[in-house]
């Protein structure tokens, strides 16, 4: 019998030679090993729930590295210090190779004015100082891992300021128009940005940020690493920075990527003489420049959307950077778009998010090359627009407020280019015959864009007058594309048979007035489901069993909401095998609000990791687990205590006051089918 460790593992394929004599004859021997990479540690790990993911030390155990590492005790009081030390380990954020490297530029410094240097120095070329050469080593063998065009794409994030979250879709857009994606058959710029801004988690030099369904939205760059990306980013001359204020700015350097931190009149002058003339991207944060930009015709890529303080006047001359790829603005003063924008024959992405625009001039519809539009959701179009917007790849959050602009819903279904597509409905339907024609009108306007072959994201989201969706009568081509189908407030009366045949389906939400056996193993047999939402007031008997024979052969992430009482849930043995992550919502007032349920059967869940339930009621105490004699308490007891059981597991429980009464989902199908009856007639 043996225990093995294998530190820092870079790759896998040493590993598949490793392992050769390392016989497997059940004595209960044990091998681990440690890697950055994610990828990596799939492929070491023969299951997914082998590989643990380290977290950030906690601020008590960072206190006690630092002061041992700077001290050799950590028990020592250093009250002279006053709050510095906490400050620098917040800048460290728990990452054990910063609080090593700066703990050793700390060794035997008791002066609290040493302290304050090395707090100073964090986020100002830190990598160059004495004492942190170790850790710039550490960081470079990681730099360099990386392959040539994601390394580009990392050094990028230099241009960003500390502490910054940096929305996903923006840095790859960005990444785009600066050319450091190049277009692969198959798959678009954007989903090979996609692939390499995952590669950058997965190998911990970028922190994902709101993750849903598996994917981050956003990410941060850990101070150490900014740190030593704008160093890089100096030597290289790839950025321009204020942030680099120890770098002489001489004709000899050709800024070619400006970003600039406006905060003060003292900065707008200092910038006042640099040459702009070879200037390709421009990022400003703060204060608008008042040295005019348009003189550098080459600039490609004009980033406004941090930069207060903006006018209308500020972009009445845009038409004049005629090879602009990617602008963005989001300044609240700015009430519209120059009517010459139409003559950006090359702008590829316009974020004009959080601005007082409220619709777009016609002259967007020139805009040939448009991929990306991002624009609030208010924001209206005119009449034809869309159709002739043949490029588009991306439109999130369309709004439709009004029974006239509903119609150019038809108008999506032509963009043959079209991946993403996000429809929010916020119109008020009349009453009577008038009500009922406009919502058929709608039902066929959506069937139209389920049945394109091009799009990969659907959401669909408030749905108005109360009225369910049937999806049963037109269906997507075969083979589709979609990747994520999501209904967001927005019910369904059945789960369509063919959903059950969408190949490439990962992610799916749904809003079912009643779950029934049928539905259950239809959503089951999509192959390559892993993240399946759910929303409902009840099962059709009182009951939703998932089953062995379901499938769910994929399924990572299930998440239930139960609207209403009286319905029991119950996992069987062997079913959803691969499952890591279960949310429960529900309603509890009284007994019968579980319909008989005990644990759930949660135990049966073999490779579960992470269970979350949430009670909504008006009768349960806070103190759910002791010393209560009432059954759902005993219920709700037992589940926390099956899920602690388990190995690797995690439980979190949420209880929420519900003013509501107890109401019983065969009444709320009752209001249902009354509405759903009144529209058949």
């Amino acid at each position: 019998m043996y225990l093995l460790v294998v530190d820092d593992v870079w790759d896998g394929k040493p590993w598949e030679t490793i392992k050769l004599p390392l016989v497997n004859e059940n004595c209960g021997s044990r091998i681990i090993t440690t890697t950055r990479s994610i990828a990596v540690a799939s492929c070491l790990s023969s299951e997914s729930n082998n590989v643990y993911k380290m977290k950030p030390l906690s601020f008590d155990d960072s206190r006690r590295l630092l002061f041992k590492r700077a001290f050799g005790s950590e028990n020592i009081s250093f009250t002279h210090l006053g709050s510095v030390p906490d400050e620098i380990l917040r800048k460290c954020d728990g990452l054990p190779l910063a609080i090593i490297a700066i703990s050793s530029m700390l060794a035997d410094q008791h002066a609290k004015c040493e302290w304050d240097r090395v707090l100073n120095d964090i986020g100002s070329a830190l990598a160059k100082k004495p004492g942190a050469e170790n850790m710039t080593t550490i960081l470079s063998m990681s730099y360099f891992d990386i392959p040539h065009r994601q390394r580009t794409c990392l050094l990028y994030l230099s241009v960003f300021p500390e502490d910054s979250v940096i929305e996903k879709q923006c840095l790859i857009t960005r990444w785009i128009a600066e050319g450091f994606i190049q277009e692969q058959e198959g798959r678009t710029k954007y989903e090979i940005g996609g692939g390499y801004f995952n590669d950058l988690i997965n190998r911990s030099m970028i922190q994902p940020i709101d993750v849903e369904y598996g994917e981050a939205e956003a990410c941060r760059v850990h101070d150490i690493i900014l740190d030593y990306l704008k160093c890089k980013a100096v030597e290289e001359n790839f950025v321009t920075s204020l942030d680099s204020a120890e770098h002489a700015y001489t004709s000899e350097y050709k800024i070619r990527r400006l970003c600039l931190n406006n905060c003060n009149e003292e900065h707008v002058a200092l910038w006042g003489s640099v040459v702009l003339s070879h200037v390709r991207s421009v990022t400003i944060f703060g204060q608008p420049l008042q040295t005019s930009l348009l003189r550098s015709a080459v600039v490609r890529l004009l980033d406004l959307g941090d930069c207060s303080d903006m006018s209308d006047l500020h972009l009445s001359s845009i038409e004049k950077l005629l090879h602009l790829k990617y602008l963005r603005v989001s300044s609240c003063s700015i009430t519209e778009l120059p009517g010459k924008i139409g003559e950006l024959q090359h702008l590829q992405t316009l974020d004009v998010r959080y601005t007082r625009i409220k619709e777009l001039p016609p002259g967007i519809a020139k805009l040939q090359r448009l991929a990306h539009l991002y624009v609030d959701w208010d924001v209206t179009f005119p009449d034809g627009m869309i159709g002739q917007m043949l490029n588009l790849e991306e439109r999130r959050a369309y709004g439709v407020q009004s029974y006239e602009q509903q119609k150019s819903l038809q108008e999506f279904s032509k963009l043959t280019k079209l991946r993403t597509l996000e429809i929010r409905c916020n119109l008020t339907i009349p009453d009577g015959l008038e009500g009922m024609i406009q919502i058929v009108e709608i039902y066929i306007y959506l069937e139209a864009l389920l049945s394109s072959c091009n799009l990969h994201n659907l959401y669909i989201m408030n749905f108005p007058g109360g009225y369910p969706l049937s999806l049963d009568k037109r269906h997507p081509p075969s083979p589709c594309s979609l990747r994520k189908l999501c209904f967001k407030r927005w019910a369904i009366y059945k789960v369509p048979n063919w959903m059950g045949f969408l190949e490439n389906l990962k992610v799916l939400e749904l809003v079912i007035i009643k779950v029934g056996p049928e539905d259950i193993e239809t959503l089951g047999a999509i192959p390559s489901l892993h993240f399946l939402k759910l929303s409902t007031d009840g099962g059709t008997d009182g009951s939703i069993v998932i089953h062995p024979s379901n499938g769910f052969r994929c399924l990572k992430y299930f998440s239930i909401c139960i609207y209403a009482c009286g319905t029991s849930l119950e996992f069987e043995v062997g079913s959803m095998p691969m499952v890591e992550h279960v949310n429960l919502e529900f309603s509890v007032h009284k007994e019968e609000c579980l319909n008989g349920a005990s644990n759930l059967g949660i135990h049966h869940l073999s490779s579960l990791s992470k269970f979350e339930v949430t009670l909504s009621n008006n009768y349960v105490s806070h103190d759910l687990v002791e010393g209560e004699d009432n059954c759902t308490a005993r219920c709700v007891a037992s589940v926390i205590n099956t899920i602690e059981t388990l190995p690797n597991s995690s439980v979190s429980f949420k209880q929420w006051w519900d003013e509501d009464e107890c109401e019983h989902f065969l009444r709320s199908w009752g209001e249902c089918n009354q509405r759903i009856g009144e529209l058949l007639t």
